[in-house]
């Protein structure tokens, strides 16, 4: 499942995010956008993890949480977000 995640921190890297999802199953990919001009994160991203069962998990447990100070929004990815 493909799974959007927003309002992440500027600070948090692609490693981070995979080691906050990774704590309720496997993670195939963790990315954070980064804006082309500035080189800084654009505050949202996507995690892939094969088991959807894990995914609807993470995406429960993790939706608005506070991670480093702001409440992260996480859902399963519409197409349109992906493209």
């Amino acid at each position: 499942m493909n799974i959007f995640v927003g309002n992440i921190n500027y600070k948090m890297t692609n490693e981070s995010l995979e080691q906050l999802f990774s704590q309720h199953g496997q993670v195939s990919s963790a990315r954070i956008i980064i804006d082309k001009v500035s080189g800084r994160s654009k505050g949202f991203g996507f995690v892939e993890m094969p088991n959807d069962d894990e995914a609807r998990t993470a995406v429960s447990t993790l939706h608005e949480t506070d991670v480093m100070g702001r409440k992260l929004i996480a859902s399963e990815a519409r197409a349109s977000q992906r493209d």
